[in-house]
């Protein structure tokens, strides 16, 4: 029988927030069993473009990242909010360890094809490396990844932190019962964008498509329920969308 592994992305307002993110490291580091954390970080990217005079454009919610800008998220992510995370574990007792998609050749991307859009230096990933996660899990280290992969020929690229979660969740679904959780700023799918209560308790593919032609689920919630159902379809044992305060104490959406 395979061990638990729960993976835990977290982005949106938590990152921003230091309290926030405190709160949510220290109910991880409760989890039992094997864990790792995937991380965002984009809007402290866009503060920090900001004030280095680099103009930040996004189409369909993805950021379009040139050469400066990738500059700019390799700083952010890979450095400032991946060691913040990793140094908070650490006081919590959580061996943590940060990485990006390039070390140990852990996530291999393609840099995404130019069609209607041409988003520069963004990765739509190839292979997960679960050998070398599952080797690090074994010996008690918690994975901390930022969403930077690399293409294989010296070049990082900006990688979507939810496609992340779910790739590495379905790549190690051969190896662990896995339970994916989406923690951010909302307490879960609401019908209601401004009625925290109005959470969509569970979801599944027939119910999501209703919701989507409603327009109840719209904009930056649709590519993560997107990486969601991927994920379930590919052996993700329990999914889960839902805020920091949810971490540990259930509730949420569940994605059937």
């Amino acid at each position: 029988m395979n061990s638990q592994l729960t993976i835990v992305k977290v982005g949106g307002k938590i990152i921003e927030e230091p309290d926030s993110l405190n709160t949510l490291l220290k109910d991880f580091s409760r989890i039992a069993g094997y864990k790792m954390l995937i991380h965002g970080g984009g809007r402290m990217a866009t503060e920090l473009a900001e004030k280095l005079g680099v103009e930040s454009k996004m189409a369909d919610g993805r950021r379009i990242t040139d050469e400066k800008t990738l500059k700019i998220v390799t700083m952010v992510y890979a450095g400032l909010v991946n060691k913040e995370i990793v140094v908070q574990l650490q006081a919590s007792g959580v061996d943590a360890v940060g990485l990006t998609g390039a070390d140990m050749n852990l996530i291999a991307s393609l840099k995404r094809p130019v069609k209607e859009i041409d988003y520069g230096f963004v990765g739509d990933i190839k292979t997960v490396n679960s050998r070398v996660l599952s080797d690090l899990l074994s010996q008690g280290f918690v994975p901390v990844l930022a969403p930077l992969t690399h293409d294989g020929n010296g070049n990082l690229l900006n990688t979507n932190a939810d496609s992340i979660a779910a790739e590495t969740a379905a790549a190690l679904a051969y190896d662990f019962n896995v339970r994916l959780i989406y923690c951010f700023e909302k307490n879960g799918v609401l019908r209601n964008e401004n009625d925290e209560k109005s959470v969509i308790p569970t979801l599944d593919r027939e119910l999501y498509q209703q919701y989507k032609s409603e327009g109840v689920i719209k904009d930056g919630m649709i590519p993560k329920l997107d990486n969601a159902f991927r994920a379930r379809a590919a052996g993700v044992q329990e999914i889960v969308i839902t805020s920091a305060a949810g971490l540990n104490i259930g509730g949420g959406t569940y994605i059937r």
